[in-house]
């Protein structure tokens, strides 16, 4: 399968299983890490990897895992994907990766020694080069690979090894940037703290299903979107921005999204729904980019309909003004993929 890159090049290739990687990936340089979020700590360490591949003058790309290795060691517990694959692809091809080797976190995996994993997956597998790994990367059964066990692996199996310190916003005086701090600040409903981190919106990436069309009913019809097991948003009213995946540099539709369990029509069941303001169409089975700009209000529930309908109206006049407001100053136009994002290009 081929992702293209933003630069409308050749394109981005996903590459899955244990068998031997093509030849793109041999003598090429590796960024490693589970990279959920592609935040900006994950954005230095993919920036070295680029600025290596150019001084070796070869391709540069992302070894990651699926399932996250939380789900295979707790499977009973969800985790909250940031950036589940389809959308880590994406987001890897608009910084210019050329691949994205996705090896399968299993227990074959799980059981490899930290030497057992460097021979066979990088030195053997796919030969790479160069690899560029965190600080806090570890590896191998148990953990016990280190980033310094890596760059020893390295000199033994003939592969450079770059390894990227901590990375704060503003010093050493801030904490790092850190997956586990976006998923909290998002569970609070404190969006532009978490785009902060990520250095562009978060976004779902997922696909348009039928719902029970509840909204037709009220004047509000609504685009259901199918999300991953885990995603654990805080539960409200949000601005957002929506764009057909599949019509790159395409303008957002603005919209309001809802995250919650429909607590005024009691169905117990947890949806992404999008109202796209002055859209009337059928997007049915269409993949979409939903970006969360800003929440707006708590889920709440209504003594009836009307005062719903009210409401609703309030939050959709609301949703305009805050995506109205990034015309004229957009603090993520200061780095990359908030950049890319607000052009339409992930």
């Amino acid at each position: 399968m081929t992702w293209r890159g933003n630069d409308g090049g050749a394109g981005m290739h996903l590459i899955h299983g244990t068998g031997p990687g093509p030849a793109l990936v041999r003598g090429a340089v590796a960024a490693i890490g589970n990279f959920d979020g592609m935040h900006r700590g994950h954005q230095t360490l993919l920036a070295t990897a680029a600025a290596e591949a150019r001084r070796l003058g070869v391709p540069w790309g992302i070894v990651t895992f699926e399932p996250h290795p939380r789900s295979y060691f707790k499977p009973d517990e969800p985790v909250f994907r940031l950036t589940p694959e389809p959308l880590k692809a994406r987001l890897a091809a608009a910084l210019g990766a050329s691949f994205m080797a996705v090896l399968p976190f299993d227990k074959d995996l799980a059981e490899l020694s930290p030497e057992a994993f460097a021979a066979r997956h990088l030195a053997e597998r796919l030969g790479v080069a160069h690899v560029v790994t965190g600080y806090d990367f570890h590896f191998g059964k148990g953990r016990k690979g280190s980033p310094a066990t890596m760059a020893e692996l390295g000199q033994e199996l003939g592969f450079g090894v770059s390894i990227v310190e901590q990375v704060t916003d503003e010093g050493d005086q801030h904490a790092p940037f850190s997956s586990s701090a976006i998923r909290q600040a998002l569970r609070h409903g404190h969006m532009q703290a978490a785009a902060r981190e990520l250095g562009y919106r978060w976004t779902v990436l997922g696909e348009v299903v039928k719902g029970d069309q509840r909204g037709r009913t009220i004047g509000f019809p609504t685009l259901n979107i199918v999300l991953d097991k885990g995603a654990d948003p805080f539960r409200g009213i949000y601005a957002v921005r929506v764009r057909d995946a599949a019509a790159k540099g395409a303008a957002a539709m603005p919209g309001a999204g809802y995250f919650g369990d429909r607590p005024t029509f009691d169905t117990g069941r947890t949806f992404l729904e999008v109202y796209l303001i002055g859209f009337a169409g059928d997007l049915y089975g269409r993949q979409l980019f939903v970006e969360f700009i800003d929440l707006i209000r708590p889920d709440q529930r209504f003594s009836s309909i009307d005062e719903l309908v009210r409401q609703m109206q309030a939050d959709c006049q609301s949703a305009l003004a805050r995506l109205a407001a990034l015309k004229t100053h957009d603090a993520l136009a200061a780095f990359p993929l908030g950049r890319l994002q607000a052009a339409g290009l992930i």
